[in-house]
């Protein structure tokens, strides 16, 4: 176990909250742990400063802000009364501070071109190592992050509909991006929180706060996350990695960081993470300026699909994005490939790197058995579903899917 320099408490500076106060030397020393500073190279949004420029925060600043609203939240229950001892206020703040850790560079690109691992597992895979060298002084922040806890509640307050994740992100992405509708009353929700039999309620004079927040998490989901030209940029990553991988494994020398080059040459799952440390280490050492750097260069490589994808995304010549309600047809996408095949002298394989058809969705909110639960002055709990009547929830618990066609901008004609 590494010697803590901690003396006292610790204070962040963050411009969303203010000052940020850490007062225990486990939080420190985990703060200051090489794999969570690494979190500190991770934006927090990927791709969306080119729509938004000011959207580059990072994990790190999301991660301490998450710890600080769960201090709040624990500080708010224990005012209404509920019993969580210190060892486990601290556990909860644990977890919540590590619940990113397993995130990668532009992750969900990643997660789905060159490692076939889910960030979650990633995290959990963290959190059981950082308990070896912390002599067990996780082993409580880790059945919360797994729900396997017993007080249930201090599981809903890391991960559910109203998490201490979604009121950071949320309150912060907003205030980076500067997309108002996005903001969130994340000290009057907290406030509002209580607990009933071993399950996460608000008071029901908060019921305006948390309907403000579902409808922000909507609006931000369609104009931030989901934007369209943000989709645009993460699928041109997401073809540049896997037309790299392609060339790599092929036998094409390619610039790269060791650690970019292990990833783009390996296949790694879940497995090859368990069994084999070096995984993890590799991992741990892989930010955005690997993938950033490596673009750069790739611009002027040999191969001529790697080579313009980079030029294209690193000098913001994005695709078009066509969105519609109905699957985007086969016949259009491969007449689309067909021209862009013949306009850049590419095959049609190659070609298909320019032109993608997919579909996103999001859900404001699910009425499955994670619910924002609403606690009446009578004591009755109900379903924020039912107990608001300014929300029709009856539409923003439907999954809306938006399908999506990519290409070249110059190819708009074409259709």
């Amino acid at each position: 176990m590494r010697h803590s320099s901690f003396s006292g408490r610790k204070i962040f500076n963050d411009p969303v909250y203010g000052f940020i106060t850490v007062g225990d030397p486990l939080l420190f020393d985990l703060i200051e742990h090489p794999w969570f500073q690494r979190l500190r190279r991770i934006r927090q949004l990927g791709m969306t400063d080119l729509v938004y420029p000011g959207a580059l925060h990072t994990r790190f600043h999301h991660s301490i802000g998450a710890m600080h609203l769960m201090n709040q939240a624990i500080h708010a229950l224990r005012l209404r009364g509920v019993d969580i001892s210190a060892a486990e206020g601290l556990n909860a703040a644990v977890a919540i501070l590590l619940h990113d850790i397993g995130h990668g560079p532009f992750s969900h690109a990643l997660e789905n071109s060159i490692i076939g691992i889910d960030h979650e597992l990633i995290s959990r895979y963290y959190m059981d190592k950082l308990n070896e060298a912390f002599e067990g002084q996780l082993e409580g922040a880790i059945r919360i992050f797994g729900n396997s806890c017993e007080r249930k509640f201090l599981h809903q307050l890391v991960s559910s509909q109203l998490d201490m994740d979604r009121l950071d992100y949320l309150k912060r992405d907003s205030f980076y991006t500067g997309v108002s509708e996005g903001v969130v009353n994340a000290e009057r929700i907290i406030k509002m929180l209580n607990v009933v039999d071993d399950r996460l309620v608000v008071e029901e004079k908060g019921i305006y706060s948390i309907e403000k927040f579902i409808i922000a998490r909507r609006l931000m989901y369609w104009q931030v996350y989901l934007h369209k030209t943000v989709l645009a940029a993460e699928n041109m990553l997401l073809s540049i990695l896997r037309r790299a991988r392609e060339l790599s494994r092929n036998g094409t020398t390619l610039f790269a960081s060791p650690v970019l080059s292990y990833f783009l040459n390996e296949d790694i799952g879940s497995r090859e993470l368990m069994d084999d440390p070096k995984v993890i280490a590799r991992f741990s050492m892989l930010d955005d300026h690997d993938i950033s750097s490596a673009i750069k260069v790739w611009a002027d490589a040999d191969d001529p699909v790697l080579s313009r994808l980079c030029s294209m995304l690193m000098n913001r010549v994005l695709f078009s994005v066509d969105l519609q309600k109905e699957p985007v047809g086969e016949e259009q996408a491969a007449r689309l490939r067909k021209e862009v095949g013949k306009r850049y002298g590419l095959d049609n394989e190659e070609a298909g790197y320019f032109v993608i058809s997919d579909s996103t969705a999001n859900r404001a909110y699910h009425t499955g058995s994670d619910k924002i639960f609403v606690h009446r002055k009578s004591g009755e709990v109900l379903d924020i579903a039912e107990a608001s009547d300014q929300l029709d929830i009856s539409v923003l618990h439907k999954t809306v899917t938006r399908y999506f066609l990519c290409y070249p901008k110059e190819f708009r004609p074409c259709l």
